[in-house]
């Protein structure tokens, strides 16, 4: 199992992570990860970090597709790579409709369609075979009826076949993620339960495809402690990040088995409970979905990750180098 770091979003108020980036260079982990909302971009502190840095993995999780043109991220994508030798792992994905439709003013309709188009057109882009073009409904190239004629990248890219991963949480665009990527980053994993959930959409994957979930590491002799940072996370997720209407994270609680919870998890947030919110998450899915307590606990608990189809951790939380050190040990040794 590979081991990688997510740092999240970049706060205006936090600390430069690059100290924290060169220790887990240092350690060996393989990768760090960054993410991106409604505030700081995804790629811009993975230049700052990469400058920083030689060897270790640099990841989007994630690139949100409405965010930008596929041929922007693509060129963005392929800028960076150069200039960091061959480093990036470019993850992409649809978001949700409070983001797409409330921040970036796209519609959200049809994300599986979108995003086929979207790798379709960024792979044209990166191996200068030919003027990029494409007769989608979602992004045509050229404009229909317009002035513009197919144009190639400029640049030769370091590599024409960036490594693609997909955010994804329902299963039609997990399989999409098998289908058209090198990996698929799952924001919540509950170990036992992804085969079961994810199997089948799974089984058509490449050898060596790389499942790399994100997991929330609170090394504590305070369970109880721990366990509640966890829910905490959860009741924003669950509850606040999403539409009423549609709410992919509370629909990916409800098919690990807790739908009730994740209903009424929403309702309390929504109706302005959010403290009652959080005492509805139940301790079986805030533990299933993370590895806290003492190492002791959280190496006997990893045993269930290595026995999923789990192939990176992608540790949240940890900065210090106590805490990145114990788990690189606990993880890779």
């Amino acid at each position: 199992m590979k081991l990688g770091l997510q740092l999240g979003y970049w706060q205006r108020n936090a600390d430069d992570a690059t100290e924290t980036v060169l220790t887990a260079e240092r350690l060996g982990y393989d990768s760090i990860w960054t993410a991106e909302a409604y505030g700081s971009d995804v790629f811009t502190p993975l230049a700052w970090y990469g400058a920083r840095t030689s060897r270790i993995k640099l990841g989007t999780s994630i690139a949100q597709m409405s965010a930008r043109p596929p041929v922007t991220t693509a060129m963005t994508a392929m800028t960076l790579d150069h200039l960091t030798g061959g480093r990036l792992l470019l993850g992409i994905g649809a978001s949700g409709p409070q983001v797409v439709e409330g921040w970036y003013g796209q519609p959200f309709a049809k994300p599986l369609t979108r995003t086929r188009e979207y790798v379709d057109i960024m792979r044209q882009v990166w191996r200068r075979e030919e003027p990029v073009t494409s007769d989608g409904a979602h992004y045509p190239l050229p404009l229909p009826d317009g002035l513009g004629k197919p144009l190639k990248l400029i640049t030769h890219p370091l590599r024409p076949d960036i490594p693609l991963y997909l955010g994804a949480e329902g299963p039609k665009n997990v399989a999409l993620a098998a289908e058209l990527g090198q990996g698929w980053l799952p924001l919540f994993a509950f170990p036992s339960k992804i085969q079961e959930m994810y199997g089948e959409a799974l089984s058509g994957a490449a050898p060596g495809f790389d499942v790399a979930a994100m997991v929330m590491v609170v090394i504590s002799d305070d369970v109880r402690a721990a366990l509640d940072g966890v829910k905490m996370m959860l009741t924003l997720y669950i509850g606040g990040m999403g539409a009423k209407q549609r709410n992919f994270h509370a629909d990916i609680i409800g098919r690990m088995g807790f739908a009730e919870a994740a209903e009424r998890i929403q309702a309390l947030y929504l109706a302005g409970k959010k403290d009652e919110a959080f005492q509805a998450i139940p301790d079986e899915l805030a533990d299933g979905i993370s590895l806290v307590g003492p190492p002791g606990r959280i190496k006997e608990r990893l045993e269930l990750w290595r026995q999923s189809p789990v192939t990176s951790l992608l540790v949240m939380g940890p900065r210090d180098e106590r805490s990145l050190t114990i788990i690189r040990d606990l993880v890779l040794n």
